[in-house]
């Protein structure tokens, strides 16, 4: 098919006024605890949630008129997207959406960009700004005097300069009082954004526990754009996001002027809620994770421990009285668990536990999930079951007497260690036959007691065992039979 250029006067033609990002954007990004937005992947991801805020240089003539707001992200909201001239010059009469979905979505995102259409033979056809696509796939380049131009034939189309972005575009439909530019502020929500803590503990040579902390935010981009020189806001905690709730609306507000770099995020509160404003402009690049410190790095004291827990915390409804509860012995894995106190507010998030080999090399030794916690609360990470530790529980005695409703029963944790290194290990049990118990002997004296918990720091020797013996007493009434 011959190819065909069409030169448009420009008397008695009107062509769609494009609107172009000025400065860089403000993203305020949302924890997200879905891990498919921060894998490697090509395409955009309905997950996340941001608000954005955007500055959009936008040219109008007097009299009713549609403006087109391209390169906008793949998950937008509809019903939440604002514009604001910031005048009552230019009033919006109505808007609407259009996804980028289809065969010319890449094209669509590139509306308002300098670009260059190739044909077939590789020469150049005409370069100047996108103003618009057909659905056809045809597209309309802005002109000089002699006016715009529309390409129905071409084999490809090339960015002058910048990265290809989102295919989503705005249609907004405005009444001016007269011929003007405007920098407005569009404001929107949308997901493929979202942010998580991610900690590194490096747990330092020695014999008593010290670890440096470093803690990062960890940034993805999987909305369908880039996102250049953005001033970022991540929110810590977790506000309702979905359904018919939809997350967090955006406010209308003015373009805030960018603030000078500050070394480390700046902490404030958003309602309930903990903020952290990245210092400076950040790049988020599509398909991109993006990591910027939290904090800056600090040595704190830590504690390690080694723990073997049996049951847990439960309250049965009468009491059990069958024998064969516990009768057989088990055999155990002990935990390796890693404590210490937050130096600072910690946003929920994961760390990871390094330490150095003996040939100076830092190794993995865990992981384990970090809750939203406040400063100098405790954290306590369990990073994984001990190669060297085992446990063995085996019960010793058990006696009931009916007539006086009374239970005796006794038992026996045996601790082996294989390594080179003596360890204490917290032995936890939970007498759960009833609620009523007491301790009647044991060969070492509880660390803790609850009514629903005995816990007890046994020292077992570098390649040697350890045992520990304990007895409990329950007693009930007739009225708890």
């Amino acid at each position: 098919m011959q190819r065909v250029l069409l030169s448009l006067a420009l008397a008695g033609v009107l062509v769609t006024p494009v609107a172009l990002a000025t400065d860089g954007p403000d993203l305020t990004l949302y924890r997200s605890n879905d891990n498919s937005l921060f894998q490697s992947g090509a395409q955009s991801i309905d997950s996340g949630y941001a608000v954005i805020r955007e500055q959009r240089n936008l040219g109008y003539a007097k009299g009713a008129q549609d403006l087109t707001i391209g390169n906008l992200p793949s998950y937008l909201e509809p019903e939440a997207v604002t514009l604001s001239f910031g005048s009552d010059h230019v009033k919006v009469l109505s808007q609407r959406l259009l996804l980028s979905q289809g065969h010319n979505g890449a094209l669509i995102g590139q509306i308002g960009k300098q670009v260059s259409v190739i044909g077939d033979n590789g020469q150049t056809l005409v370069q100047g700004q996108l103003e618009s696509v057909g659905h056809d796939g045809s597209l309309v380049i802005g002109g000089d005097v002699f006016g715009p131009t529309v390409v129905q034939q071409y084999s490809a189309v090339k960015l002058l300069n910048g990265e290809i972005g989102g295919g989503s575009r705005l249609i907004v439909h405005v009444q001016a009082d007269n011929d003007g530019h405007s920098n407005a502020v569009l404001t929107y929500p949308t997901h493929g954004l979202g942010w998580r803590a991610a900690y590194t503990a490096t747990l330092q040579p020695g014999n008593s526990c010290r670890m440096r902390l470093r803690a990062q935010a960890s940034i993805a981009n999987r909305s369908g754009r880039d996102w250049n020189d953005a001033d970022i806001k991540l929110v810590a905690g977790q506000p309702n996001i979905g359904g018919n709730n939809g997350g967090p609306r955006p406010a209308m507000m003015s373009f805030r002027a960018k603030s000078e770099a500050a070394p480390m995020p700046q902490q404030g509160t958003l309602d309930a809620y903990r903020t952290f404003a990245l210092p400076g402009s950040v790049d988020l690049p599509d398909n991109s994770v993006t990591l910027t410190p939290l904090y800056a790095p600090r040595m704190l004291d830590c504690q390690r421990t080694w723990t073997f827990e049996n049951g847990n915390a439960w309250t049965p409804s009468r009491p059990m009285t069958n024998a064969s509860m516990d009768a057989n012995a088990t055999q155990g894995a002990i935990a390796s668990v890693l404590q210490f106190q937050a130096p600072d507010t910690l946003p929920e998030g994961h760390m990871r536990v390094l330490t150095a080999d003996k040939d100076g090399a830092l190794e993995f030794i865990g992981e384990g999930s970090v809750a939203d916690t406040p400063e100098h609360a405790q954290v306590r990470l369990t990073l994984g079951s001990a190669f060297d530790l085992r446990a063995q529980r085996e019960r010793t005695s058990f006696n009931y007497d009916k007539a006086e409703r009374r239970i005796d029963e006794g038992f026996r944790i045996t601790l082996t260690n294989t390594g080179d290194n003596a360890r204490t290990v917290s032995v936890i049990e939970h007498p759960t036959r009833w609620t009523q118990w007491t301790l009647t002997s044991s060969s070492e004296q509880p660390a803790r007691q609850t009514p629903d918990t005995l816990e007890f720091h046994v020292d077992v020797p570098a390649h040697g065992t350890a045992t520990l013996d304990y007895a409990v007493r329950y007693q009930w009434t007739s009225a708890e039979d």
